[in-house]
């Protein structure tokens, strides 16, 4: 409660006290009399002790001193009330005036400052940006020299083991020569030349085979070690770079854009393959579109290789085509006009059909991926409803499409170990056109 309340309660209860022993019977105040100073109380006298109060008889207007002292102090009290009440209503308008003020004023700092914070900030990433992008030059530079440093020391590892070779076989060819010459002389000594080769020479040749053995077994291990990590790192066909699909996924698998139209009447498609672990139907290529998901399909069955075109009801089979951990090269070739179907496998016919999809076109507009096959929508996602079981898992490279049927010395070609990876297919070509890896596949050098 504020002062001036609490003042005015207190003053009030003392006036009634006062009232009360003033007077016995009812009194009535009369506040109509108008004063001219309400903030001054007057000093007036105190009656004398020996002269006795006049109590009027009739309810008139209050006279007394008292009473026009209390008047007057009501009438401070309620004007010190109001002046409080101004004081704050004027506190409160200056205080909205300077909020008011301030906004205005943050509004034009941001106003002239924001396209400088926006500048800066873009300045920022930028420079950022060249920063990340010259990291990874320069950790891309260091990987090409640590890989050539390897391939220096693998070489010049293969160069010490084949000279090893070349000196043991020096050595066994030398022993062979010396054995046989002994043994062409030995029909022409007498048996007393012959008892004449001591225990001691015989020990010498024995340490001698046994020194040659350890040191030949001691190479092929080494050759071993080094043919394993070379193959390991193999990348076949002169390929610089491969598609690593690390495992069975309904999430992984690379999207293939096609530079041309994809209304094909006829189809070669090749790709080099090194899958992990071959299942009932492991997806190498695939091409579908909402009507048939499964217009072009290039799958593993085991060792096998399959070939799809149309549906499943045309199919071209080969055997024996891929082994576990290893490169092979597939390609298959199609024809709507004759219907004739064939499987290659490393350069070579493996298997062909007649009749498969003949007159057959394949419509344009569809989804091509790599290591999954579409599932009868336009895209992959999280309910996709791919199967994991179709998913590919190992590596792969050179994949290229064209629009035609390649002739055998062509496919043969493009199967050899070196310099193949060059040919590019004029609707899909590898190295020009968009391979977009999803789901954890990625390229690897």
């Amino acid at each position: 409660m504020p002062l001036p309340r609490v003042l005015l309660a207190c003053v009030v209860c003392c006036c009634s006290v006062l009232l009360t022993r003033c007077y016995e019977d009812q009194l009535e105040v009369n506040y109509a009399d108008t004063y001219d100073n309400y903030n001054e109380i007057a000093e007036e006298k105190e009656p004398e002790s020996n002269q006795q109060e006049v109590v009027p008889t009739t309810a008139t207007a209050c006279k007394t001193p008292e009473c026009n002292k209390w008047d007057k102090l009501f009438t401070m009290l309620e004007n010190s009330q109001m002046k409080e009440n101004m004081l704050l209503q004027y506190a409160d308008n200056i205080i909205k005036v300077e909020l008011q003020s301030l906004r205005g004023e943050m509004l034009q700092f941001v106003a002239n400052y924001a396209g400088g914070c926006s500048s800066a900030v873009d300045n920022a990433g930028r420079r950022l940006a060249l920063q990340l992008e010259m990291k990874l030059a320069q950790a891309t530079e260091r990987m090409k020299e640590v890989n050539a440093e390897q391939r220096a020391h693998q070489e010049a590892l293969l160069q010490q083991l084949v000279g090893s070779a070349r000196a043991q076989s020096a050595r066994l060819s030398k022993l062979e020569s010396t054995c046989l010459s002994g043994g062409l002389s030995k029909d022409r000594r007498s048996d007393r030349a012959v008892q004449e080769v001591t225990a001691d020479e015989s020990g010498q040749l024995e340490k001698s085979l046994t020194a040659m053995a350890t040191d030949l077994q001691k190479a092929r291990v080494q050759l071993d070690r080094s043919l394993r990590s070379a193959e390991r790192h193999f990348l076949p066909s002169g390929c610089e770079m491969a598609l690593l699909f690390p495992m069975r996924s309904r999430r992984i698998y690379a999207a293939v854009t096609p530079d041309a139209d994809m209304g094909l009447r006829s189809f070669t498609v090749c790709l080099w393959a090194k899958v992990r672990e071959a299942l009932n139907k492991t997806v190498l290529f695939s091409y579908g579109s909402k009507r048939n998901p499964f217009e072009i399909q290039l799958v593993l069955s085991g060792q096998s290789a399959l070939l799809t075109v149309g549906g499943e009801a045309h199919l071209v089979q080969a055997g024996d085509a891929v082994a576990d951990g290893q490169w092979s090269h597939l390609c298959a070739t199609w024809s709507s006009e004759e219907g004739l179907a064939a499987l290659w496998v490393n350069g070579v016919r493996a298997a062909s059909s007649t009749g498969v999809a003949e007159g057959h076109v394949l419509p344009d507009g569809g989804t091509m991926n790599l290591g999954q096959e579409k599932n009868g929508c336009c895209s992959f996602g999280f309910d996709s409803g791919s199967d994991p079981k179709l998913a590919f898992a190992g590596k792969m490279t050179g994949v290229n499409l064209w629009d035609r049927v390649l002739g055998d010395e062509e496919i043969f070609q493009n199967a050899q170990q070196e310099g193949s990876c060059s040919s590019r297919g004029n609707v899909v070509g590898w190295g020009v056109s968009e391979i977009i890896p999803h789901g954890g596949a990625q390229y690897i050098n």
